[in-house]
């Protein structure tokens, strides 16, 4: 994803208008709770700005599962205050050439690699400066190969929360990357998409939102192939209105289009998971 360049400001002014008094830090992680690696970033975070409120978004993400990772942030971050700085930390390339980034957005700072897992949140709500975290001195003295999360990430935004310019953390960059689930593609009278989620109810969450059905002109009935499956849905705005056990579309709380059973599990009734592509046409 190529960004476009910003105009440059005063180093005073591209912190302070996102600052918050009580800052809050979110942590979203695939690392459980059987270990002691979250309470490791904690501590990291704890012993750099001991004010900082940390909230636990998830620690249950799938292991390396960044599609998942991306779609909670983008669904959990909007109803944070403003300045709120996330960290994720889904990252199977750690110790590998992928760079460690600073999102600046209009709302808010994302932390983690960049191998897609910031970008759904962040293009949500508009980037503004992007920074490659290289900077020694706002990191831990000794950087693990294999936990950039407690060593880098962690410290990276303690010392944002204490007011540390993002600037300071290194260059500007003006491309970051574009994960695939995070792509439609059109042709002729169809829109190919993928499953982003399943939640623990079995909804199958897609990346289609509004805007799209819009572009098909779908209003009251969803035409789709799901893997292999052709399925025609009626468009409800709450699940009940089918029947229990009956199938539906709807766009869902985080605005995505939502293949669901009323009271039923629509990913063990369709053998869906996630990655799995699913197409809208006309009928």
């Amino acid at each position: 994803m190529r960004l476009r360049k910003s105009k440059k400001h005063k180093k005073k002014n591209t912190h302070t208008e996102l600052n918050m008094p009580n800052p809050i830090i979110t942590l979203t992680t695939d690392f459980g709770l059987r270990d002691p690696y979250v309470a490791e970033m904690k501590a990291a975070i704890l012993g750099i700005s001991p004010n900082t409120k940390i909230v636990d978004i998830t620690h249950q993400i799938e292991k390396f599962n960044t599609r998942t990772g991306a779609h909670v942030l983008a669904a959990a971050s909007p109803y944070f205050p403003k300045g709120t700085i996330h960290v994720v930390v889904v990252d199977p390339g750690v110790g590998t050439r992928r760079e460690a980034i600073l999102i600046q957005t209009k709302q808010a700072y994302c932390i983690g690699p960049d191998n897609g897992v910031l970008a759904l949140a962040a293009r949500s709500q508009g980037i503004k400066h992007v920074y490659k975290i290289t900077n020694p001195k706002l990191m831990l003295p000794k950087i693990s190969h294999t936990f950039h999360g407690r060593d880098i990430f962690a410290p990276a935004a303690a010392h944002l929360a204490t007011g540390t310019p993002p600037s300071e953390f290194g260059p500007e960059i003006h491309r970051i990357v574009t994960p695939k689930f995070a792509k439609i593609t059109k042709k002729k009278n169809t829109l190919t998409g993928e499953v982003i989620h399943i939640d623990g109810f079995g909804n199958i969450i897609t990346n289609f939102k509004e805007k799209e059905l819009e572009s098909m002109s779908i209003k009251t009935t969803v035409n789709l192939k799901l893997k292999n499956t052709k399925l025609k849905l009626r468009l409800c705005k709450v699940y009940a209105e089918v029947e229990a056990q009956q199938p539906l579309a709807l766009i869902g709380s985080h605005n995505f289009l939502e293949i669901s059973v009323n009271q039923g599990n629509a990913a063990e009734n369709f053998k869906t998971k996630a990655g799995d592509k699913v197409t809208l046409y006309r009928s």
